[in-house]
């Protein structure tokens, strides 16, 4: 006998279905980093200006991952200021023509920042494996400059227990990186 027309239709769902919880997630070697910015109690606050960048052991540039700064001020005056995150600036900013769609942004609050970044992609796109470390500067109007670092090795062999962590003492709070393998 046959089965009635209407049972084949849920019958080939439910192997599609099937199909794809078999397969499992596919999952894209990746790095997430989040990066703390403290509330001061100063008397004059400025956001500060922040560059996010993965830097070579022999101190290169290998990608900027991120550069928040004033984008809206008139003129592009927010651009001349880049220039007092030094590290980022002597390294490679100097050399770059902001804004970059995908890497500069406007200036963030105090609170907890995330990035995430996949392999293969965006800033990720051609980076080689090797060692290398994340480098977050911090520079602030009125205020002072800190910059912290984190090596680590590209790409992941295998997921962390828990992520790299550094801390800063006063422009920046706790920068944290979690490698995705």
């Amino acid at each position: 006998m046959n089965a009635p027309s209407s049972s084949l239709p849920r019958l080939r769902y439910t192997a599609a279905l099937g199909t794809w919880l078999a397969a499992g997630p596919v999952l894209a070697a990746g790095l997430d980093v989040n990066v703390e910015i403290p509330r001061l109690n100063v008397a004059e606050y400025h956001r500060p200006y922040v560059a996010v960048w993965i830097e070579r052991t022999d101190n290169t540039v290998a990608s900027t991952l991120a550069v928040w700064y004033e984008v809206k001020k008139r003129d592009d005056e927010g651009a001349k200021w880049l220039k007092d995150l030094r590290q980022w600036w002597r390294r490679t900013g100097r050399d770059l023509a902001v804004p970059i769609d995908g890497v500069t942004g406007p200036t963030r609050p105090a609170g907890s920042h995330a990035l995430s970044f996949t392999e293969g992609a965006g800033a990720l796109a051609k980076l080689p494996a090797g060692d290398y470390r994340l480098v977050v500067e911090a520079a602030r109007e009125v205020g002072g400059r800190e910059v912290v670092a984190i090596p680590f090795q590209w790409p992941a062999a295998k997921a962390q227990s828990s992520p790299l962590a550094a801390q800063g003492s006063s422009e920046l709070g706790a920068v944290r990186l979690e490698l995705k393998p």
